[in-house]
């Protein structure tokens, strides 16, 4: 499994405030589709662990805003899978303008079944698969 990824976002009118500046709660937005794109490029997708009856859930989110984005901005955002096991998984985001860093976090995600009970994590996402 892949531990790093990057891709690439502009920073759509929609998602800006109204100083012009991207929302806040949009940097959330693009940390899930760096998770769920590393996971892509590692052979795996969310679908076929949803069709096993499982939910990767978020538990526990860290974010620190360093200087804002603006719309039209094309941003870089790097996640890293920094520790894995059957219990959860712990990310970790970077969100670049250029070479300026704009925004880091840290995500714990946990796995729960549809009931919303806590199960294991499917093998193939923890590190003693």
């Amino acid at each position: 499994m892949l531990r790093e990824h990057e891709i690439q976002v502009r920073v759509r009118y929609s998602e800006t405030d109204a100083m012009g500046y991207l929302h806040h709660a949009n940097y959330l937005n693009f940390f899930e589709m760096g998770r769920t794109e590393l996971l892509r490029a590692s052979g795996g997708n969310y679908r076929s662990v949803e069709e096993q009856g499982l939910f990767i859930v978020v538990v526990k989110m860290e974010v620190r805003y360093r200087a804002p984005a603006r719309y039209d901005d094309m941003l870089t955002v790097k996640t890293q899978l920094i520790r894995s096991s059957p219990a959860k998984l712990i990310h970790n985001y970077q969100v670049f303008r250029d070479d300026v860093l704009l925004c880091e976090a840290e995500t714990l995600l946990g796995c729960v079944d549809a009931e919303g009970k806590i199960q294991r994590m499917p093998d193939f996402l923890s590190e003693q698969s």
